[in-house]
């Protein structure tokens, strides 16, 4: 079954992903980042990511918690 691909609008040209996380609802707050990416899976751009600054740009693709992300602006 295919997920299908949730775009997450942000205004500037970057977003991290720990706030990409907060933004989308995937986690409640900024304190749980560091927790969710050392326990959970996620993927940027099909590749496994840990770091919780890692930038993300306009058309990015994160897979996390079993819903799937697209930065948009």
């Amino acid at each position: 079954m295919r997920v299908s691909v949730e775009d997450i609008p942000i205004r500037e040209d970057m977003i991290r992903l720990g706030q990409l996380l907060k933004l989308a609802g995937v986690i409640d707050t900024g304190a749980e980042v560091k927790d969710f990416l050392a326990h959970e899976p996620v993927l940027v751009n099909g590749e496994p990511e840990t770091r919780r600054g890692r930038q993300l740009h306009h058309g990015d693709l994160v897979a996390a918690d079993g819903r799937e992300l697209r930065v948009s602006g």
